[in-house]
């Protein structure tokens, strides 16, 4: 529970700003069609941070790593909270993005201190708590910038992550790598993992179904705020609950992993992810049926990524924090993708456009899961008879 807070709390430092990105526009001055940049520039640092950051999990003490970096994402939050300008504030949010990978450190550190017979369910738990903390931080900052302003956002943010960091050094256990690694050969470990048909279809079906979901949370205060709603900002983070509900729903889905039954999963909330955007689509005049497609959309989008990281484990135990790392690339890149799209999407044919294209992202994950079922289905029939 308590790698599943860390995940939580970091993973708000880059999603916090979604449902205040008109309140921070007006006072920053941006236009409207530049406003997913904001958002966009945690992830973009997250996307490094996959890249050069996780790897260390497989080399270091991750207790250690953990505390470290929460305290450094807790500097670049005081830094977002004392920016002046736009420019400043998407440096602030992109360094803290870079060692906001601390998730991913500790998912792949619950993994290994799980028995492989339970390791679907603890990364169900676990992830439960990155969705969470991106939903929840919509609630949290929607109330927060409603009473006092956005920078009080960040700056909770900040005191919630020296407080994280305390407990991790004083609560996990220490841990000790079994051999030593040089980090050259980490990072080559990395590159051999884009040779894996599995590891690169499991990361394209990130990379869509992370878009997709950029495409909603990161555009849906648009029309919220718009004719006919005119929804405050603690108004529209009130949205976020209908996806916690759905989140929480799809912890199943880590049992589900166990039994073997990943993929299967994987391409039934495909389909529910396409689906969904039939009903948040109608944004314009219904918010029943917004609620529907949230709660529907945050099931499908945690029943699919549970099963992915439960398959990649699965096949690479050896390398944990790379193969979870090296995933997440392909998730930064799509919720960049999703953020920086459906903003653009809005501005030219309004929520109807960000509908279509969330929809088109979801398509795209069904389709590659599609081409490559019948591999991965034999690998899963591998593993439950060896």
């Amino acid at each position: 529970m308590l790698l599943a807070t860390v995940c939580a709390v970091a993973v708000a430092t880059i999603y916090v700003a979604q449902p205040v990105l008109a309140q921070l526009g007006q006072d920053l001055g941006v236009p409207e069609a530049d406003l997913g940049w904001i958002v966009t520039a945690g992830q973009l640092g997250y996307l490094v941070g996959l890249a050069t950051l996780v790897p260390l999990g497989d080399l270091l003490d991750r207790r250690r790593l953990i505390t470290g970096h929460l305290l450094l994402a807790a500097v670049g939050m005081l830094a977002a909270a004392a920016s002046p300008n736009l420019p400043l504030l998407l440096i602030s949010l992109a360094g803290t993005g870079l060692v906001a990978v601390v998730v991913q450190t500790a998912v792949a550190f619950a993994a290994d201190l799980s028995t492989p017979a339970e390791r679907g369910r603890t990364l169900g738990v676990v992830t439960s708590g990155v969705i969470l903390g991106i939903l929840g931080a919509r609630i949290l900052a929607g109330v927060l910038a409603d009473w006092w302003g956005w920078r009080t956002v960040y700056l909770t943010l900040a005191v919630l992550l020296v407080a994280l960091s305390i407990l991790v050094l004083k609560l996990l256990p220490a841990d000790h790598r079994p051999a030593r690694r040089t980090y050259g050969a980490v990072m080559s470990s990395l590159g051999h993992l884009f040779r894996d048909p599995l590891f690169v279809s499991r990361g394209l079906i990130a990379f869509f179904l992370f878009a997709s979901f950029g495409t909603l949370w990161s555009g849906l205060a648009l029309p919220l705020a718009a004719d006919p709603w005119h929804l405050s900002t603690a108004q529209t983070g009130l949205f976020g609950i209908a996806g916690l509900a759905g989140a929480l729903g799809a912890v199943r889905a880590g049992r589900w992993a166990d039994a073997q039954r990943a993929n299967a999963v994987a391409g039934g909330g495909l389909v529910l992810l396409a689906a969904s955007w039939i009903a948040t689509g109608q944004a314009n005049w219904s918010l029943g049926l917004v609620v529907i497609g949230v709660v529907v959309l945050d099931f499908a989008v945690q029943a699919v990524h549970v099963s992915n990281q439960s398959l990649l484990t699965a096949a690479h135990p050896d390398r944990t924090s790379s193969v979870i790392g090296g995933y997440m690339i392909f998730y930064a890149l799509g919720s960049a993708l999703g953020a920086i799209t459906t903003t653009t999407a809005y501005a030219l044919a309004g929520w109807t456009g960000s509908a279509i294209l969330g929809a088109v992202f979801a398509g795209g994950g069904l389709i590659t899961w599609a081409v490559s079922r019948h591999s991965v289905a034999r690998r899963e029939t591998g593993a439950r008879n060896p």
